[in-house]
């Protein structure tokens, strides 16, 4: 099985666009037919996408990534443990 989608609703969806944006995600803002304005980032087969959260989909609650970034990305290699605007967990994997 692999994972192809992954989204995340926020209340902070501008500050968590520059969050994973500043880890190296590369954006497309989207939106589907009467669907809310969102991002959307593909990597490696992974669709990953921020969507402004409301009553019908609520903020993503605690939730634990883990990106990995490779040798050269600009980021210390080794392994660091980051919060996102919205309090998730994100662990971060420079490679070396």
């Amino acid at each position: 099985m692999d994972i192809d989608l992954l989204v995340i609703y926020s209340d902070k969806l501008d500050a968590c666009h520059a969050f994973y944006t500043g880890l190296g995600l590369t954006f497309a803002k989207e939106r589907h037919g009467a669907g809310p304005e969102h991002y959307a980032a593909e990597s490696g087969g992974t669709v990953f996408e921020l969507y402004p959260s409301s009553a019908r989909r609520p903020a993503t609650g605690s939730l634990r990534l883990g990106l990995t970034l490779p040798a050269g990305a600009g980021a210390t290699p080794g392994r660091h443990i980051l919060t996102d605007p919205d309090g998730r967990t994100v662990v971060l994997t420079v490679q070396e």
